[in-house]
């Protein structure tokens, strides 16, 4: 696993976020560093999205500084994207939009993304994992130091969020980026995340995914039954690691979450 280096890739300093006359976020202080995974946890409107465009430049804060490494480069993977039915597009076609890469960098980010090499496929005929899968491949071909993806296993179901976030996790493991994800349902992130941010308008509290699922202020948001509770998704192969439990968790075969009250 990459240990994560002392200096930020990204960081905000009492960031101030206002739309259309309205403070979405105020005295926002973030970092993260090559090689982490963090998960940003809210309710609907607690400007976790404003927080993403902020960060990727397609807003510009009220108040407050983004600073940014000169050697960032940041792939994208949104909630969802529609392609026009009657504009058949393959798979390769897709990945070389706007820039061409090459059949064989294709090939390299369908494999990092958890897929065969599906270039020839039409867009329109796959799966929904499938389709997100190839998205994670567009963001990844041009090798990203930071990966961002908000809410990207909407309208998967439990089993397929589950395998998405294990592919992220190897992906890390891997590339050695940094990941910054938005969970779409507020009790799901992954058991690799090494923080969890808790977002309502401001950090409400952060910290590793099982001192977040405790604090007084996740619980006043969400509560602490079974749809509040924080469901860690235990990250498990079917082949072993050496020396690799996974911040102590030991590797068993189950893919379901575990709640943590």
């Amino acid at each position: 696993m990459n240990a994560p280096t002392k200096l930020p890739l990204i960081q905000t300093q009492n960031l101030r976020l206002s739309q259309a006359g309205r403070v979405v976020l105020d005295h926002v202080n973030f970092e993260i560093a090559l090689g982490e995974i963090v998960t940003i946890v809210g309710p609907n409107g607690s400007g976790k999205t404003s927080l993403l465009r902020a960060l990727i430049g397609a807003l510009q804060p009220e108040r407050g500084i983004i600073t940014r490494a000169e050697n960032l480069r940041i792939g994208y993977v949104p909630q969802k994207l529609h392609i026009d039915r009657s504009l058949p597009v393959t798979v390769a076609r897709f990945l070389s939009m706007p820039r061409r890469h090459s059949p064989a960098e294709i090939a390299t980010a369908l494999h990092q993304a958890g897929l065969p090499d599906l270039g020839a496929r039409q867009m329109t005929e796959l799966s929904g994992g499938q389709f997100q899968r190839v998205l994670l491949a567009r963001a990844i071909l041009d090798r990203p130091t930071l990966l961002i993806l908000d809410e990207a296993t909407q309208g998967l179901d439990q089993p397929g969020s589950a395998a998405f976030y294990t592919q992220i996790e190897d992906l890390r493991r891997e590339v050695g980026c940094a990941v910054l994800m938005v969970s779409h349902e507020l009790h799901v992130v992954m058991s690799a995340s090494d923080r969890v941010i808790c977002l309502n308008g401001h950090i409400c509290c952060e910290g590793r995914p099982e001192t977040v699922a405790s604090a007084p202020e996740y619980r006043a948001l969400f509560g602490t039954g079974t749809h509040g509770a924080l469901a860690l998704y235990r990250h498990e192969h079917s082949h072993s690691h050496d020396h690799d439990h996974h911040h102590g968790h030991e590797h068993s075969h189950d893919h379901s979450p575990e709640k943590v009250q």
